[in-house]
């Protein structure tokens, strides 16, 4: 129960981050990755304020865990490996953030605004999750 409780926080946490922050307008996004215009520096501050946060926590805080608080170990990357999977999937949704102006978080994070292109996009991405399962197993066959 704590685990979900613990996600539940951290979920309304992030949620309301990026709500204040105006991360969830498209057009903020779309106007920082567009720096031959107007551009707006908004996306960089909220990054940039998030790394100073979660650099303090883990300097001050993680060395004093024995372990998870809530997890029986820490989920970690099971590989540092770079690979042509990667690239293309970071290619890929570095296209739909561009284009869209929404990445996951922020898109669950406007639900709350009832918007019908919030929705659209979910659907879209979570067709979009289907097909490279199937892409990458269609790629895993084809190396075996």
């Amino acid at each position: 129960m704590k685990i979900y409780l613990s996600a539940l926080l951290s979920g309304i946490v992030f949620g309301l981050g990026l709500a204040i922050s105006g991360m969830t307008d498209p057009a903020n996004i779309q106007g920082f990755l567009d720096i031959t215009r107007d551009w707006r520096p908004h996306l960089a501050l909220v990054m940039g304020s998030a790394l100073v946060v979660s650099t303090v926590f883990f300097q001050l805080a993680v060395p004093r865990l024995k372990g998870p608080m809530f997890a029986k170990a820490f989920m970690v990357p099971i590989t540092s490996v770079i690979d042509q999977k990667l690239i293309i999937g970071a290619v890929l949704f570095g296209m739909g953030w561009g284009i869209s102006g929404l990445c996951p978080g922020p898109a669950l994070a406007g639900l709350g605004y009832l918007e019908p292109k919030v929705f659209g996009f979910l659907v879209v991405m979570a067709l979009g999750f289907k097909a490279a399962d199937w892409l990458s197993a269609q790629m895993d066959l084809k190396q075996s």
